[in-house]
C-alpha cells in the first residue's frame, strides 16, 4: 500500500471559532494507482493534499505512508519524507527564477546529500524524460508555461519518489498545453508511478482511474473510472 489514512480529522482555530476541515476521513491508495481528488471550495481537498503531502499534520487519526506512521512525526521528519518520497507538481510551478533548468531539477538531490556526479546523472535523465534536454541551461523566464511545468515534473521525478502529488497541474495552462502535461502524467503512471491528482476540472480528473470526491470535510464518493489496478 502506498498510503493509508484512518479517521483523519483536521481542526483549525480561527479566533474563537473552530473550522473542521476534515471530519474523519479514511482512504487507502495502492502502489501504481492513479487517483484524482476533487471537491468544491471548502470541501477539504486542499487540507487533504497538505496532509497526504506531509506539509501538515492531522488533528487526530493515523496516516501511514510506505508503512511508516507519519501522523506523529515532527517537522524535520516530515521534511525528510517529503524530500525522499514525494514528488510535488504545483499549479504555479514553484521554480527558482534565477536558476537554470538543471539547477531547479537538481535541487532535491542537493538536499538529499548526493554527490555532484550522481546529481548530474539523475537530473539530466529526468530532464530528458520530459523532453527538455535541449533547454537544460535555459532559465524559467525563457520557457513557455508548458515547458516550465515539464521542469516541475522533472524535479518531482528526480528522486524516484513513492508518489507524485500534482496540485492543479494544468491550472495555469491553456487547454492544449494542459492535455500535453496530462499526457506526461499518464505516461508516468503507465511506467509504474503512483499519482495523486488534485483538481476541480472533470476532464482532467478523467485521466485518473479513480476519483475521490470530498464535500464538507467528508468523502462523498469514491469511484473507479478506468482499469482496475492490482492491489
Amino acid at each position: 500500500m502506498a498510503l493509508e489514512i484512518q479517521n483523519i480529522t483536521k481542526i483549525y482555530k480561527m479566533g474563537q471559532e473552530e473550522v473542521r476541515a476534515l471530519r474523519g476521513v479514511s482512504l487507502s491508495i495502492a502502489k501504481n494507482e492513479y487517483v484524482a481528488i476533487m471537491g468544491p471550495s471548502g470541501s477539504g481537498k486542499s487540507t487533504m493534499m497538505n496532509i497526504v503531502g506531509c506539509l501538515d499534520t492531522p488533528t487526530s487519526g493515523e496516516y501511514f505512508f510506505d508503512g511508516e506512521d507519519v501522523s506523529k512525526m515532527d517537522q524535520d521528519q516530515l521534511a525528510d519524507i517529503r524530500n525522499r518520497k514525494i514528488g510535488f507538481v504545483f499549479q504555479t510551478f514553484n521554480l527558482l527564477p534565477r536558476s537554470d533548468i538543471f539547477h531547479n531539477v537538481e535541487l532535491p538531490l542537493i538536499y538529499g546529500g548526493l554527490s555532484s556526479s550522481k546529481r548530474r546523472e539523475l537530473a539530466e535523465a529526468a530532464i530528458e524524460r520530459v523532453g527538455l534536454a535541449d533547454r537544460i541551461r535555459h532559465k524559467p523566464n525563457e520557457l513557455s508555461g508548458g515547458q516550465r511545468q515539464r521542469v516541475a515534473i522533472a524535479r518531482a521525478l528526480v528522486n524516484n519518489p513513492s508518489i507524485i502529488l500534482a496540485d492543479e497541474p494544468t491550472g495555469n495552462l491553456d487547454s492544449r498545453t494542459g492535455e500535453e502535461i496530462m499526457g506526461i502524467l499518464d505516461g508516468l503512471h503507465q511506467a509504474g508511478n503512483t499519482i495523486i491528482l488534485v483538481t476541480h476540472e472533470d476532464d482532467i480528473a478523467r485521466h485518473a482511474h479513480r476519483i475521490v470526491r470530498l464535500r464538507d470535510g467528508l468523502i462523498e464518493s469514491d469511484e473507479r473510472v478506468g482499469a482496475m489496478v492490482a492491489q
